[in-house]
């Protein structure tokens, strides 16, 4: 008998544990070693480190006029942010969805890396900023997916989220009818696995 839809998402989450779990002991495994040698490990990486002069003298000139055309977009992130951040906190006590936390999404923590310059910190620091409110927006707008259209659409989708594969199929009314409150009951049943950031008992679904 094949495995049901369930089954396999159980499969995936199963995978996915594991694979953080070998993340994680890599990770501890280079932070031990990092501590261990500590003094040269800074060495070798400020060695690394490319002034800002060379740098620049070393970047195609069309890289450099593209320059302004990347860091444009700064503004449009910081309303994408702001607009997220407001309409999660106004519309999701009302769903009661539980909210998504902005800061599981925005990390900084490049700054420090010494093999990095001004230049470079700041990419990473733009880089960091831009991914994570996109991140952050696909999470809010998946959330409110889930909870107002859980509906396939009729062909695959490239990079489709990670709630899509357990939305209803294209024209199955009678098992969305009947699904639709059990998917936006996962939605506030979030809050019991995540208690930060709870969304305030508003009545009515």
């Amino acid at each position: 008998m094949p495995p049901t839809i369930d089954e396999l998402l159980a499969r995936m989450q199963a995978l996915e544990d594991q694979l953080e779990a070998e993340y994680s002991e890599h990770r501890a495994a280079f932070v031990r070693r990092r501590a261990e040698l500590a003094e040269r490990f800074l060495e070798l990486q400020q060695r690394q480190k490319v002034g800002l002069w060379s740098y620049l003298r070393h970047s195609r000139w069309t890289v450099l006029l593209s320059a302004p055309v990347i860091y444009a977009g700064w503004p449009a992130f910081a309303l994408l942010d702001a607009f997220i951040s407001t309409y999660q906190a106004v519309c999701f006590p009302v769903y009661r969805i539980h909210k998504v936390r902005r800061a599981d999404y925005l990390v900084f923590d490049r700054s420090d890396l010494p093999y990095l310059n001004a230049i470079e910190k700041f990419n990473c620091f733009y880089c960091s900023y831009g991914n994570g409110v996109l991140a952050y927006a696909r999470e809010v707008a998946a959330r409110t997916e889930q909870y107002w259209c859980p509906i396939k659409h009729t062909r695959r989708l490239q990079g489709a989220h990670l709630r899509y594969p357990q939305f209803f199929e294209h024209g199955d009314a009678e098992t969305f009818r009947q699904g639709l409150g059990r998917l936006r009951e996962q939605l506030r049943e979030a809050q019991a696995h995540n208690p930060g950031d709870t969304p305030e008992k508003t009545p009515g679904a």
